[in-house]
């Protein structure tokens, strides 16, 4: 697993920076993509949301299949992610797991998230229901960046009968008591 260190893992404007990977070896390798995925989800938010998505590459597709999405270029990408802010109130996440290959980043996690808008489309959710989210990403990558990402969208009322997963010992845990509270921004 990448460094939990955000320093250590991104530069200091919060990316990664480039490298040419064909002079890394395979543990550079796998070590660079998960700090892509880092960099990834660590602007992951409306103030950066153009670093997360400057660790794509050209050919970028986004799919989140439980609701029937796919994007086919960052524009859309950027659109769907503004969405997102707009619609759900973050909570709390717990990663699960996380690890990787030379041609894949695997992420598991669980989202605690309150509905708070209209703008993610087919969210089986009203504005004020809570959800538990088991949020699965797999990213393949290529040439160093980010070539598709599929976001497995497992939405469960919180608290409720399918709301049950087998959380492993040390898993990390973020609280977001006071946000981020992307429902109430307004587009940039």
């Amino acid at each position: 697993m990448a460094p939990r260190n955000e320093q250590a893992v991104l530069g200091d404007d919060g990316v990664v920076p480039d490298v040419d990977i064909s002079t890394l070896t395979r543990e550079e390798l796998i070590a660079h993509n998960l700090r892509v995925v880092e960099a990834h989800f660590h602007n992951e938010n409306p103030e950066s949301i153009d670093k997360a998505l400057a660790v794509y590459g050209p050919d970028i597709v986004w799919e989140a299949p439980a609701r029937g999405m796919v994007y086919g270029n960052v524009a859309d990408v950027r659109e769907g992610y503004l969405g997102i802010f707009r619609t759900v109130h973050w909570n709390r996440t717990t990663t699960l797991r996380r690890f990787a290959t030379e041609d894949f980043v695997f992420d598991d996690q669980i989202a605690d998230v309150t509905v708070v808008g209209k703008d993610m489309p087919n969210l089986p959710f009203e504005p004020g229901q809570r959800i538990s989210m088991r949020l699965i990403h797999c990213f393949e990558m290529k040439d160093g960046k980010i070539a598709r990402e599929i976001a497995y969208e497992i939405s469960r009322a919180y608290g409720g009968p399918l709301d049950h997963d087998a959380v492993p010992e040390g898993a990390k845990v973020t609280d977001f008591p006071d946000g981020p509270d992307y429902g109430n921004w307004a587009d940039k």
